[in-house]
């Protein structure tokens, strides 16, 4: 057999286990100290474990959706790690220093809710503190989980969603649901803690030492994310990361042996784990064994493999298929329960389980918070800079002067590619924000995101940098980098990761989740057009743009100079509740002259007036990045024939919408219907923009491999083309739908130019 096989505990849970109430004798106690065993105590750990099952059985029975298995099959395995060992207070869901715990399979998201409730995790109000009550039900006051948002599972307006939700639910530590999400999210987290460790703590002052703690399906484990995340993890030494895979061999289709045959133990191992088995999910003393060699472990991470029995005690639906994702039925419940030992009463909480489980969590980590808080106190007195930090990082604000090394450019008609511009505005930006950090999934030294002179994120061991590192090396891991740097962000850092731009569509699930939780990371995408030029279409993003910008939540941004840069580091900078993605040119563009056009400040507002010609205008030209330099040549072009053209420069879209009515109108008046957009990318985030009368000069099908002044030329990214679209719009008559398809087809055909 594999070596890796042997089992912590030894222990084998059969379909019988089914019909007999859990030994805790066995869970929670050591051999050694079982007949000094207070038979009260096993008995309420007992039943804590069943109030969290039948928690889970009632919320999934009552909304008739949901998955009862898992939260079945686990709830010893999360009341063991909550209750014994989990470095948490809930009273304060926030503390700096409290471990992590991470449901990756979001789907059962009622056993979180129900360690929630039960732990008596305080609400946080809208001044970031926890809530002390002060009305309601004195059992249910201030909770961020009452009961009655339990009984309104997946209801519109409950704390308990379908799936978790970061900042809907206080003790929910990242959103999880799509499956890979959250174990990727973990490692990010457990950086976070290397980070902190290494930057803050000091002789005498441990102020960061957290472990990270992630549950994982088989789900989890078969997306490609927990790979890319997972040998990341390894490679930086992770020791203070734990995953918990829940191994019950069940998904939606059946038995994973339908689907997958691979050694996922041993892969965990190539990937530089400790990998540890826990025969029986019943059997929490084993589970508490091999966390305690976690816990030792001081070169890996530790992968604790859980064999358990979904919808365990079930006696039809234990271990099928039919349990992962559908309520069990009301006969099932009940019978359940009666096998459990347990009252056929729809959402029992006993006051006996909330005072034993609160009551081990207060014991073990109320007066160790209140230490931390004092030692914290202590440590601004001795360190007051490193103190300071800690609260702005803390409280999401930002240093007095922290820009004050940002310099605007001085006009230039070659400039600079954006890319190099943002270079040199990013490593202004941190010298002021020293919880800045970022890197590039292996395109650093072409996206231009290096931080000069500071450390590389490393194990130590390597001696090739530090764990108090700002510049991160992902490897080619697009999918794992966004999803770590949101893990990042969750711990309060402010993470930036790096690709060429039509890599975007690997990182789209974390950009999604990034703009679901509102948190602040930041995606540089370089290489922003057909401007990469002969790399050709493999690497010329023609849709991406659009995909971003669809996006509810997230900023995307496309500057066009260097001091539209400036402007866009300097908002992302001060905002940080909401993803951005700056998309950044390969090729050169002017820096504007400011003194003869519009501010770069008007960059804060979305878009904005860059030029006029006349006061009254009756052709606009807009236009994004490395386009908009290509507007004012035709703005030039046009104004000499005597047309009355306003050109207008729209970095962000997404802003523009948000601002006032007014502020609109002003820019785009509704009486000048004659508009023409000019973008190296698709048409459809234009359409609110030109409307029915007006024209795209863009992209309709992909590129080729060329020159970048022959691409433009042959795709019609010239002055001439642009004045061509003014007029036609001018008259009333912009390109028709047949025309596009028209000129489509004729490019398909001398594709092949020389």
């Amino acid at each position: 057999k594999p070596f890796w096989s042997d089992r912590v505990g030894g222990s084998v849970c059969s379909a019988a286990m089914a019909h007999q109430n859990v030994d805790l004798d066995l869970l929670f106690h050591s051999h050694k100290d079982k007949k000094f065993l207070d038979k009260s105590g096993k008995k309420a750990d007992e039943q804590v474990v069943n109030c969290l099952r039948c928690l889970a059985m009632d919320a999934v029975q009552q909304a008739n959706s949901g998955h009862p298995g898992t939260p079945m099959a686990m709830a010893p395995v999360a009341y063991a790690l909550w209750a014994r060992v989990l470095k948490y207070d809930p009273q304060d869901p926030n503390w700096m220093d409290r471990d992590r715990f991470v449901l990756s399979m979001g789907h059962a998201s009622m056993l979180l809710y129900g360690l929630i409730h039960l732990a008596g995790v305080r609400d946080i109000g809208p001044d970031g503190e926890p809530c002390r009550g002060g009305g309601g039900d004195a059992r249910d006051d201030g909770l961020a989980v009452p009961l009655q948002a339990i009984r309104e599972f997946r209801q519109h307006g409950s704390s308990c969603p379908g799936h978790p939700e970061y900042r809907y639910t206080a003790g929910v530590e990242t959103t999880t649901g799509p499956l890979g999400q959250g174990v990727a999210n973990s490692v990010g987290m457990a950086m976070a803690s290397k980070w902190y460790a290494q930057t803050f703590n000091k002789p005498g002052f441990e102020l960061f030492s957290y472990d990270v703690y992630a549950m994982c399906g088989d789900g989890c484990m078969q997306e490609g994310l927990s790979s890319e995340a997972a040998s990341l993890a390894g490679h930086h030494k992770l020791d203070n990361l734990c995953w918990i895979w829940d191994n019950n061999q069940i998904t939606i289709e059946g038995n994973t042996s339908w689907s997958t045959s691979e050694d996922i133990p041993t892969r965990f191992l190539a990937y530089g784990w400790n990998v540890l088995r826990v025969g029986d999910a019943n059997d929490v003393e084993a589970l508490h064994r091999a966390i305690s060699v976690f816990k030792r472990e001081k070169q890996r991470p530790t992968l604790i493999v859980v064999d358990s029995h979904i919808a365990w005690g079930a006696p039809t639906k234990q271990d099928h298929f039919h349990a992962h994702g559908s309520p069990l039925g009301e006969a099932e419940v009940a019978a359940t329960k009666e096998i459990y030992g347990w009252p056929n009463e729809k959402f029992l909480v006993p006051q006996e389980v909330l005072d034993h489980f609160r009551g081990q969590l207060d014991r073990r980590n109320g007066a160790r918070r209140k230490a931390w808080l004092e030692m914290l106190e202590r440590y601004g007195k001795e360190y007051p800079k490193e103190a300071g930090q800690l609260q702005h990082i803390m409280k999401g604000t930002l240093p007095d002067g922290w820009d004050a090394a940002c310099k605007e450019f001085p006009a230039d008609p070659k400039g600079l590619a954006t890319r190099q511009s943002s270079e040199k505005v990013l490593n202004m930006v941190a010298k002021g924000i020293p919880w800045l950090l970022g890197g590039s999934a292996d395109c650093a030294p072409s996206c231009l995101t290096l931080l000069a002179g500071e450390d590389d994120f490393m194990a130590p061991s390597t001696g090739w940098g530090n764990y108090g590192g700002r510049n991160l090396h992902f490897g080619i891991r697009e999918n794992a980098m966004g999803s770590i740097c949101n893990g990042l962000a969750l711990s309060k850092l402010r993470p930036y990761g790096s690709t060429f731009m039509v890599f975007s569509d690997y990182m789209k699930p974390a950009i999604r989740m990034a703009a679901i939780m509102e948190v602040p990371s930041i995606w540089i995408y370089t290489h922003d057009s057909i401007g990469v030029g002969e790399d050709g279409p493999t690497h010329q993003p023609i849709e991406q743009l659009t995909s971003l910008r669809s996006t509810p939540g997230l900023l995307t941004f496309r500057p066009c100079d260097a001091n539209e840069v400036l402007e866009m580091w300097r908002f992302v900078a001060e905002h940080n509740h909401l993803p951005c993605a700056l998309c950044l040119s390969r090729q050169g563009v002017p820096t504007l002259d400011r003194s003869k056009f519009g501010a770069a400040s008007g960059l804060r507002r979305g878009a904005y007036v860059l030029a006029d010609s006349h006061p009254e205008p009756e052709v606009i030209l807009m236009a994004t990045g490395s386009e908009v330099s290509l507007m004012l040549e035709a703005h030039e072009h046009l104004a000499k024939e005597g047309v009355k053209v306003r050109s207008v420069s729209m970095p962000c879209m997404e802003l523009f919408t948000s601002q006032p009515v007014e502020y609109v109108r002003s820019v785009l008046p509704d009486a000048v219907r004659a508009r023409v957009s000019i973008e190296a990318a698709t048409k459809e985030p234009w359409m609110q923009w030109i409307g029915l009368d007006g024209e795209h000069v863009g992209m309709i099908t992909y590129g080729a491999s060329a020159p970048v002044k022959r691409l433009h030329q042959e795709l019609g990214f010239t002055k001439e083309e642009v004045s061509a679209a003014a007029r036609r719009v001018l008259s009333r008559e912009p390109r028709a739908v047949d025309s596009y398809a028209d000129v489509e087809r004729q490019w398909k055909k001398r594709k092949s130019f020389t």
